[in-house]
């Protein structure tokens, strides 16, 4: 085990080697800036690596306390002669990639839920039991009587609202008996959101020549991770329970109401070419409602897509080269989705301030 002398001396010199290797190669940093990264990431491996073997040598029976205190035959008679543990276990910041997958499938959902297209099967299955459409015999029909025969199977719309708001905390459903709101989730993932999107726009040089030139959060990586780590971690301990059984079973049953919408005597009915007009003409004839099936329908598949690369292991990358790589899968996704929230009034674009505090975004 390592001792507080040892300790200090091994911090000293990795430091002076770093000062070492900047003075002999500054010329070549100031050209080739990814240069001095991939050196100092070299230097902090090597310490890792000596960090985690001194963490798994055996320390004395008394865990150096006897060193410490000036007891027994081991006292040390200077501080530098006790012995020092390293760190502890650091946090897991790695998640079950299979629940945040069901979380990206259930903000799907939602999205779907909030645009009407459960609402418009139902309503659909009230005009064709009263018989004030012309349904009859043809596949939309017999498929709105096995929609109807099938629900007593199914986690009725209260459950699904719950799960909503224990997830995302959107709504005013009761969550189950113990659970809680995820009232912090909406802020933290468009913060996420802003963080990518402000991250590549300062990749552009007109941004670097206007302002924020000297700002040290300039395309940085970190902020980007720290973002997206505290919106997996807030996802963490809310993906628990029922939501991963729960939303197969609600993906097949909207996979069911779209087949509905898109059967031609449906669509006949309304004299619509697909299903949304189908969606959008019952909204608007039954329910008196604008539907705003577009931008709810792209932050349904850009929210699920940014969910579902938080569910790999992309973020606890250090390397810029490979963060950006990887970090570019999403980067389109992101601006589609804050202009589609932005459009509706549930998102704010990020200024110059790159951080917010954590308890505002609780309080959103």
């Amino acid at each position: 085990m390592a001792k507080q002398s040892d300790y200090q001396q091994l911090l000293d010199r990795v430091a002076a080697l770093k000062q070492t290797v900047t003075d002999r190669l500054a010329s070549d940093l100031i050209q080739n800036p990814l240069l001095g990264e991939d050196l100092v990431r070299q230097i902090e491996d090597l310490l890792e690596a000596a960090v985690t073997a001194d963490m798994q040598s055996k320390p004395p029976r008394d865990r150096g306390l006897a060193q410490l205190a000036g007891i027994g035959p081991e006292a040390a008679d200077q501080l530098g002669e006790t012995r020092i543990p390293q760190r502890v276990m650091p946090y897991d910041e790695a998640v079950s990639s299979e629940r945040i997958i069901a979380v990206g499938d259930l903000y799907y959902l939602y999205q779907h839920e909030q645009i009407g297209v459960f609402k418009v099967v139902t309503k659909l299955q009230e005009l064709f039991r009263a018989g004030s459409v012309r349904l009859s015999g043809g596949s939309g029909a017999y498929s709105l009587y096995q929609f109807d025969r099938r629900q007593v199977l199914r986690y009725t719309k209260n459950d699904r609202t719950a799960a909503y708001r224990r997830a995302f905390g959107y709504g005013e459903a009761n969550v189950p008996a113990g659970a809680r709101p995820n009232s912090a989730f909406h802020g933290l993932f468009s913060h996420f959101i802003n963080q990518v999107n402000l991250f590549w726009r300062d990749k552009r040089i007109s941004d670097v020549i206007r302002e924020r030139a000297q700002d040290p959060s300039f395309g940085s990586i970190a902020v980007v991770r720290r973002a997206g780590l505290d919106l997996r971690n807030n996802l963490k301990s809310a993906s628990y329970g029922h939501l991963n059984v729960m939303r197969v079973e609600v993906m097949q049953l909207l996979e069911e109401a779209f087949r509905i919408l898109e059967s031609d005597d449906v669509k006949r009915l309304f004299g619509a070419d697909h299903a949304w007009d189908v969606i959008e003409d019952v909204l608007r004839i039954h329910f008196n409602i604008e539907a705003i099936t577009s931008p709810r329908q792209r932050m349904a598949v850009a929210g699920r897509e940014v969910l579902r690369w938080l569910a790999q292991p992309h973020l606890l990358e250090t390397t810029r080269a490979q963060f950006e790589t990887l970090l570019r899968q999403i980067a389109e996704y992101a601006e589609e989705w804050l202009t589609s929230a932005q459009s509706l009034g549930l998102a704010k674009r990020g200024s110059a301030r790159r951080v917010i505090p954590f308890e505002k975004a609780r309080a959103v």
